[in-house]
């Protein structure tokens, strides 16, 4: 019975489709315990933010360059949004992220005896009130984001 691995995961930014060497995701939710008199009694919502990184192949990377030219610069890029998927015949996952917008932080990572393919970092963060949906389930509640333009 096989489940699911950095193999099955596939990636579409934007109109992109994107195979990544290592892509990661990561929640910050900064909800909190409160307390009477030292006791918990309960809780308090917190802000929440989500930031994770690509590493591309130069091929892969490629791909970005090329809707960054269409762009007229990478820091011209707007936010898009993406979707990880991977699907086996036991398990499924889906993550939809929105309004990431996207650094470069490694460029260049070379090491002159070879041996591995040239990868690119790219950090993004998370930045629409949209967030993220795991498996079609939106992470923030409906009235969090009620009043937000987007």
């Amino acid at each position: 019975m096989s489940r699911i691995s950095g193999k099955n995961m596939r990636f579409n930014l934007g109109d992109l489709k994107i195979n990544a060497q290592k892509f990661t995701l990561s929640i910050t939710d900064n909800s909190a315990v409160s307390k009477t008199n030292g006791v918990p009694d309960g809780w308090v919502d917190g802000d929440v933010e989500a930031s994770g990184e690509m590493e591309l192949t130069t091929s892969q990377f490629n791909l970005l360059s090329k809707a960054a030219k269409n762009a007229g610069a990478w820091r011209n890029l707007p936010a898009f949004d993406a979707m990880g998927y991977g699907k086996t015949d036991k398990d499924e996952l889906k993550v939809e992220m929105f309004g990431i917008k996207i650094k470069i932080s490694d460029l260049l990572d070379v090491d002159a005896n070879g041996g591995s393919a040239l990868v690119h970092k790219i950090p993004f963060d998370i930045t629409s009130p949209d967030f993220i949906h795991i498996n079609g389930v939106p992470y923030l509640r409906d009235d969090e984001t009620e009043d937000l333009v987007q």
